[in-house]
This record gives C-alpha cells, sequence and structure tokens, in this order.
C-alpha cells in the first residue's frame, strides 16, 4: 500500500473555525471536526444502533444491487471514496467491480483511514489502493496517475450535512473531479415521518450524545479549551421548514469558557449548533444535479423509501 497521508487537519486552520464558529450570533461549529479518531470510533457504534437506519438500510441496497451499480461504473474504472471512513461499504462495491485501476479512499480522520487502509490492502492484495487524508471539500491531488475513467463514491448521506447552496457547490466538484462521462455513486437520506428521523438521532444508549459532546473534549484536548463538558447536553431535532435534523449542544448553565486569549460567555439554554443532514427527495435531489453537471441515471432504494442511492454522470 502507498500513503498519502498529510496532517489530519491543521491544528491552526481548526483554531480559527472555532474561534470565528464561536463568536457568531448562532455558535456553530463544523461537522467535519467531529472525526478525530475517538469521534471516528464513536461514528462507527452509531452505525450499527437499532434506531439509526440509515446505515444498515443502504447496506441492504448496497447488497441487493451492488451487480448493476457495478456494470454502471465500468470496467477498469478508479474509485475515488469522499469520507471514507471504516472502508465498509467500498468492499461491497469492490467485490463487484471489473479491474478496477485503483481505489482511492479520503477522509479527514488519518489514524482512522489508514488503519483502515492497511486491513483493505491485506484483503484485496491486487489492489492498488492510495488512501489521501484530507478535507474533500477543499482540493486534493488523486495520487494515482492514470487514464481510466473516475468514478466518486460518496455513501452515508455525507451530502446532507451540507447547506443547500455548499451540496451544490461539492457537486460541482466531483463533476469537475469526474469530468465528462465520469461517474457519482451516491447515498442520499430520504425524506419521512419526524419520529422515525429523530429516534435515529437520539439513541437510547446515548452514543450520538456522546459523540456530539467529544467536539468538546476534542477542543480541550487540542486546543486548550477548558470546556465542561457536563455543563452541556446534546439535542437533535428535525427541522420540518427545512427538511433536515439539527443537531446542538446545548449549555445547562450561565458559563464562560476560554480558548487561548479570548473568552466565550454561554447564556443558560443557548446552543451551538454542530450538525445538519438534509433530507432529500429524488425529484428535488436530480434537478439540484442537473445544475451541477451531473445527470440521473439509476436510482435504487428500499422498500419503505428510506433511503437511496443514485448513480450520476458527468456530462461536461
Amino acid at each position: 500500500m502507498n500513503s498519502t497521508l498529510a496532517a489530519p487537519v491543521e491544528t491552526d486552520r481548526f483554531r480559527s473555525d472555532v474561534l470565528f464558529g464561536l463568536s457568531l450570533p448562532q455558535k456553530r461549529l463544523s461537522a467535519k471536526y467531529f472525526y478525530d479518531a475517538e469521534g471516528s470510533r464513536l461514528f462507527d457504534q452509531i452505525t450499527e444502533l437499532d434506531e439509526y437506519y440509515p446505515t444498515r438500510t443502504e447496506f441492504g441496497i448496497m447488497r441487493k444491487h451492488a451487480p448493476d451499480m457495478a456494470e454502471r461504473c465500468g470496467s477498469r474504472c478508479l474509485l475515488i471514496e469522499l469520507g471514507a471512513g471504516s472502508l465498509t461499504k467500498a468492499r461491497l462495491l469492490l467485490d463487484r467491480l471489473d479491474r478496477p485501476a485503483g481505489f482511492v479512499p479520503v477522509d479527514v480522520s488519518g489514524e482512522h483511514l489508514h488503519s483502515a487502509a492497511r486491513e483493505l490492502c491485506d484483503d484485496y492484495p491486487g489492489l492498488n489502493v492510495r488512501p489521501v487524508c484530507a478535507d474533500f471539500t477543499t482540493e486534493f491531488q488523486v495520487p494515482v496517475r492514470s487514464s481510466a475513467r473516475k468514478v466518486v463514491y460518496f455513501p452515508g448521506s455525507t451530502i446532507g450535512n451540507f447547506d443547500p447552496a455548499d451540496a451544490e457547490d461539492l457537486l460541482r466538484k466531483i463533476a469537475r473531479l469526474v469530468s465528462a462521462g465520469g461517474g457519482l455513486l451516491l447515498g442520499v437520506d430520504l425524506r419521512k415521518e419526524s419520529a422515525t428521523l429523530e429516534a435515529a438521532y437520539n439513541d437510547r444508549l446515548g452514543v450520538t450524545a456522546a459523540f456530539n459532546l467529544n467536539l468538546l473534549e476534542r477542543m480541550n484536548r487540542e486546543l486548550g479549551a477548558d470546556f465542561d463538558p457536563a455543563g452541556f447536553r446534546h439535542r437533535a431535532f428535525y427541522n420540518t421548514v427545512r427538511s433536515r435534523i439539527e443537531m446542538h449542544l446545548i449549555s445547562t448553565a450561565n458559563q464562560r469558557v476560554r480558548i487561548d486569549d479570548t473568552e466565550f460567555q454561554f447564556r443558560r439554554g443557548e446552543s451551538i449548533h454542530t450538525e445538519n443532514s438534509y433530507k432529500y427527495d429524488m425529484t428535488e435531489l436530480s434537478r439540484r444535479a442537473t445544475a451541477c453537471g451531473l445527470r440521473t441515471e439509476a436510482v435504487w432504494t428500499d422498500a419503505k423509501q428510506y433511503f437511496a442511492v443514485t448513480y450520476l454522470t458527468a456530462v461536461g
């Protein structure tokens, strides 16, 4: 395995993003900072929870339709996975692909990515695996020089973490990355009743709460902040107007927190907005994709219409 590993997240960028986000009238932090080693470990636990339907539903779709998806990707494609995590879903696709030119998993959590890529190399000895530790929303170098057709695999409905304008910017970047004729295999969480959605982000075991609160611990560890995690509680709810789950950390008391020379005041009940997870319908998604240079070619979903995997082609 040839590994291309940058610094997991530059501390200076992390600090500047945190200082800016906590200075806003509605305090806010980017969801990408959830995924240090501990956050990635907790997210893996979330995907196995009874209440968290997206992962098992997407797996079911992949198991049933992977041969069709692989046929869409085509022979000898170069597969690039964004937000790769533990690489578990990619295996279902790699098992079906015809002589792929390589596999480039991209993730911001370098330690977690590197470990998962080593395991993948052991299981697929003939596959050219080239992990890239990077924020996939920024420009990154694909470390495989090949004329092979590029296909981006973007599972898990991570596209839902982006506000609509940012999601469209990302779709345009993907279209440019794969170029005309290249593909995008995209997982999206579909709109459904609020009770199912809210249960998925408020599990009984409190794993999602720990995942959310780990963001405070990470700021303490890496930025020298003095958050008291016990002074905050997790809250997740479905915003029906904007069709999104919102995750917040709610201050349980009036308190002050210091990062470097900057002090932040929190009122009791004030929140830090840590994540959005937009839910789509396929008509809307196809319309947005078309505006970004991507044509919807196929859609696979489950019996309950909870989740969809769609294949799109860049039209140049």
